[in-house]
């Protein structure tokens, strides 16, 4: 006898590589929710948005007055939540903006946190463009 053709709803799309995203943090975090119910990825991608949104004032206030404790606080939490959703690069210099802060080699501090919010601005982009692909 024939089964009857039933339809289960579709797992979701895996994450795309977007552009300033690494396609395998990106599908961990999709791993992590295989049925797409629970939307995780779009929620992380959400409160990483959020998160930076709180950030920037704080890194400008920092580096405006010269707060350079505020700026490596900041610098250590984009670090680890950059790197979790795949933003490598904005790792990367927000390690390497914490780093001088934390052995004084403040020299091209000024540079190396403009290149920190140049990469910061380009995750948000991708993260966008993620979303708006995935219908988020």
């Amino acid at each position: 006898m024939l089964k009857p053709f039933t339809t289960s709803p579709s797992p979701p799309e895996p994450a795309l590589p977007s552009p300033g995203l690494d396609a395998e943090a990106l599908g961990r975090l999709t791993a992590l929710d295989p049925s797409g119910e629970n939307r995780l990825l779009e929620r992380v991608l959400n409160a990483f948005q959020s998160s930076a949104a709180r950030l920037v004032p704080q890194l400008e206030a920092g580096r405006a007055g010269a707060d350079w404790n505020a700026v490596r606080l900041v610098a250590h939490t984009l670090k680890s939540s950059s790197a979790s959703i795949g933003a490598l690069a904005l790792s990367t210099q927000c390690a390497q903006v914490e780093t001088a802060i934390r052995t004084n080699a403040t020299a091209a501090l000024d540079a190396d946190i403009l290149a920190m919010i140049r990469e910061l601005d380009l995750a948000l982009q991708a993260i966008e463009r993620l979303l708006t692909e995935r219908g988020a």
